[in-house]
């Protein structure tokens, strides 16, 4: 009920004009972060774990070819300074490719940003809304250079969610701008990653 809710209000975000711009590749401009909510009283203990991503929305235009990327997941460790250790684990025909990045807290609740002072882009993640137990919706945003990327993601703790969950994620992904070409459902792998 509660992720209902959350989920009303990021559709009810779809008034903010989000335009695209002209550049190549298409790219939507990325509201202020405050236009996105953080998930009400966010419970660090309760997110950890592993997450399976079933939605993605980026503002890059995704060419045919990339319509169903690889099947991956998350894993979030919480460490004793309330930093996430992140696990980032793609999985396709080609193999496994795993990443990971301490995730620091913010200042508030439910966002973080890269530890990792080493990388060049400035990276923040925020939780938009969760229940804990079935599935989370996460914003991605990351300055390289400049251009700004931003990835709007379902994830789930099994496979595969309800295609009513799934429906109303794509419902919100178009309430903040993004066209049929940016928004997929991910398809599990025949091995069950």
């Amino acid at each position: 009920m509660a992720l209902g809710l959350l989920l009303l209000g990021l559709t009810l975000l779809g008034t903010l004009n989000i335009q695209a711009q002209g550049s190549v590749p298409s790219m939507m401009q990325v509201p202020p972060l405050n236009k996105f909510p953080l998930q009400p009283d966010f419970q660090e203990q309760q997110f950890q774990g592993k997450w399976f991503a079933i939605g993605l929305a980026q503002n890059i235009f995704r060419s045919k070819c990339l319509s169903q990327p690889a099947m991956h997941m998350a894993t979030f460790v919480l460490k004793n300074d309330h930093t996430f250790n992140a696990t980032y684990t793609r999985v396709s025909d080609k193999g496994c490719d795993h990443r990971s990045d301490p995730m620091v807290p913010s200042g508030q609740p439910g966002q973080f940003i890269l530890g990792n002072t080493t990388r060049s882009e400035n990276y923040t993640m925020r939780v938009l809304a969760t229940d804990y137990t079935q599935s989370a919706i996460l914003l991605y945003v990351f300055r390289l250079k400049d251009r700004v990327y931003f990835e709007n993601m379902l994830y789930g703790r099994t496979l595969k969610l309800s295609p009513e969950m799934e429906m109303q994620y794509i419902e919100v992904a178009k309430s903040l701008g993004f066209s049929d070409d940016h928004i997929i459902i991910t398809a599990p792998t025949a091995e069950g990653h």
